[in-house]
């Protein structure tokens, strides 16, 4: 494991995908935190350019069907991550559980690896997203919100209903059509299969000036 702070293999997914819509959940106050994380300098996306051209395929082919990508999330600087962990031992601090972890002690949020000391999210090549729908104007139903600590953010959860599950997969396959591998435990969370930094951890700010 190493620490960068190399900007040169990166690019801002706007740039890539100029249609992609972007909705920047630390950059605002609406996260399980309840402010703006750490590092989050501009509401924008950053990704190693590897992932950004990958994704965009993965673009160009929603589209085809009549949606867009929103992005929640995709490079996360160390010291974001570090916010994370700060506000996890902070038993005081649970302004936001109401919301994203109403059934979950937060004394558990760690041990049950909710949040860890690194994220793959800072090696630049992994993307919280959903799917928007063109013709609804609207987020397909994906059955559970963003960033929801518990089982029903799993993408096989069982206790979604069966239009919600095949959204689910609907996602899960596009992405892995082309190069993304899935996580068990979120189902809007992936990483490049490939993804060109497997070992680095990069420290920059999400920020267009940081390019």
């Amino acid at each position: 494991m190493k620490f960068s702070d190399n900007v040169s293999g990166f690019v801002c997914i706007g740039e890539v995908i100029p249609d992609i819509l972007l909705d920047i959940r630390y950059y605002s106050s609406f996260n399980f935190i309840g402010e703006r994380i750490d590092g989050y300098e501009e509401p924008v996306a950053l990704m190693t350019r590897e992932a950004a051209q990958a994704l965009k395929k993965v673009s160009d082919e929603a589209a085809g069907l009549g949606y867009r990508l929103k992005i929640f999330d995709a490079y996360r600087p160390q010291k974001a991550v570090d916010h994370f962990v700060r506000w996890a031992k902070d038993p005081a601090d649970i302004r936001m559980k109401p919301y994203f972890y109403p059934d979950l002690g937060k004394k558990d949020i760690i041990p049950q690896h909710y949040i860890d000391e690194h994220s793959g999210h800072s090696r630049g090549s992994t993307v919280d997203l959903t799917l928007f729908d063109m013709a609804a104007q609207q987020d397909i139903d994906m059955g559970g919100t963003f960033d929801w600590f518990g089982e029903k953010s799993h993408p096989d959860y069982p206790g979604v209903s069966e239009k919600q599950h095949a959204n689910r997969m609907f996602l899960q396959g596009l992405m892995m059509k082309h190069g993304f591998r899935p996580l068990e435990s979120e189902w809007w969370h992936f990483t490049l299969e490939n993804e060109p930094w497997p070992d680095t951890f990069f420290t920059f700010p999400v920020s267009t000036a940081a390019l």
